[in-house]
C-alpha cells in the first residue's frame, strides 16, 4: 500500500472535529494523530502533532485558530482552518472548490485553506455565478435568509435543544439581529458583492439541514434579466459539478406537499440549487448539510483535492 497520509484534527472533540473523524475513521489511505486528552491544552504537544501531520485540521475558536497557525512551522503541513479566521485573508485558499475555474489548483498548490461557512457556501453558490454572469450586479442590495439546524449553533445549543423541556426553544428563532453576522465578510468577498447583504439566519427546533433563500426582484436587476437566464446561469457554471445539482426552473414535483424540505440534504456533501419565479420575481434556494457540505463535508473535499486525490473519497 502506497504511505498513508497523516492527518491531525486540533479540536477533535468538537461538533466538525468528530464529523472530520468519522469521515476519516475508515480510510485506509489515512493515519489519524491522536492528543492525550489530558495534553488537548499543551501547546508544545499540539505543535508536535500539527507538525507532524500532512494535513491538520483545525476546529477551534478563531483566536485559538490564529494560535495553532503560529505553531506550525513544516512547510509541508497543509492547514484547514474551520473557523472564521482566515476566510478572507490573503494567503489562504477558500475550501470550495466549486467557486472558480481555477479554484482547485488554487487548493492543490495551498498549505493555508480557509474552509467556508455554512450559510456563506449555500450563498456563495447561489450568487457567484451570477454575478460573475454579469445577472446580478455587484452593487445590488441582497438580503439572504437562512434556516438552519441547531447543530450549527455547537456543543453548548445542542444540549440545550437536546436536553428539551424549554417552550422557546420550539419556535424558529432568528438570530444576528445586529446585522453582523461573521459570514458576510466572506459571503461579500467570494461572490464579488461590494454591497454588504442584508442577512438573517433563523435557527430551528430539528438537528441539522440549512436551506438559503434570496428574493430578487427581476427589474432592479436591469438588462432585462429572466428568471430563465439565472437558472441557465447556474447551470452551466455547475453542469459538471458532482457535489451542485441544480434544478429545472420552478420544480414543483421537488417539493414536498408544496414546501422545501430543508433536511433533503442531509447526511450527503450534496448542495441542492433553485430558482422559483413568478412575474418579475425570483426566489433563488440553496440547501445542503450544515455539518456535511456545511462544514466538515467540505473539509474532507478541499483535503482530498489538496492531496490529489478523488475528490469525493469518503464522501
Amino acid at each position: 500500500m502506497d504511505k498513508k497520509h497523516r492527518v491531525y484534527v486540533d479540536g477533535q472533540e468538537g461538533t466538525t472535529g468528530l464529523r472530520i473523524h468519522e469521515y476519516l475513521a475508515g480510510r485506509p489511505d489515512v493515519e489519524l494523530l491522536r492528543i492525550d486528552p489530558d495534553k488537548r491544552k499543551d501547546a508544545q504537544e499540539r505543535a508536535r502533532l500539527l507538525n507532524a501531520a500532512d494535513v491538520a485540521f483545525l476546529c477551534l475558536p478563531d483566536a485559538a485558530a490564529r494560535e495553532a497557525v503560529a505553531l506550525v512551522d513544516n512547510p509541508h503541513t497543509c492547514l484547514i482552518d474551520a473557523s472564521t479566521a482566515h476566510r478572507i485573508e490573503p494567503g489562504w485558499a477558500f475550501g470550495l472548490p466549486e467557486l472558480a475555474d481555477d479554484q482547485r489548483e488554487r487548493l492543490r498548490k495551498g498549505k493555508r485553506i480557509a474552509n467556508p461557512g455554512c450559510h456563506a457556501s449555500a450563498f456563495i453558490l447561489l450568487l457567484r455565478p451570477l454575478v460573475d454572469a454579469g445577472l446580478v450586479p455587484a452593487t445590488a442590495g441582497v438580503t439572504a435568509t437562512s434556516i438552519t439546524g441547531y447543530s450549527g449553533g455547537g456543543k453548548k445549543m445542542i444540549e440545550e435543544y437536546q436536553a428539551g423541556g424549554n417552550e422557546r426553544l420550539k419556535s424558529p428563532r432568528p438570530y444576528a439581529l445586529g446585522l453582523a453576522h461573521k459570514h458576510i465578510p466572506e459571503m461579500m468577498a467570494h461572490t464579488g458583492l461590494v454591497t454588504k447583504p442584508v442577512f438573517m439566519p433563523i435557527v430551528a427546533d430539528f438537528y441539522k439541514g440549512l436551506a438559503v433563500s434570496v428574493p430578487l426582484h427581476l427589474p432592479a436587476l436591469g438588462g432585462g434579466v429572466t428568471a430563465e437566464a439565472l437558472q441557465a446561469a447556474l447551470a452551466r457554471r455547475y453542469e459538471h459539478e458532482r457535489f451542485v445539482q441544480v434544478m429545472p426552473l420552478n420544480p414543483m414535483e421537488a417539493l414536498d406537499g408544496g414546501c422545501l424540505d430543508v433536511q433533503a440534504c442531509n447526511d450527503s456533501n450534496r448542495v441542492d440549487l433553485f430558482v422559483f419565479s413568478n412575474g418579475d420575481q425570483a426566489l433563488l434556494m440553496a440547501r445542503l448539510d450544515n455539518l456535511g457540505k456545511g462544514a466538515s463535508g467540505a473539509a474532507v473535499q478541499s483535503m482530498n483535492v489538496h492531496l490529489g486525490l478523488d475528490e469525493g473519497l469518503g464522501l
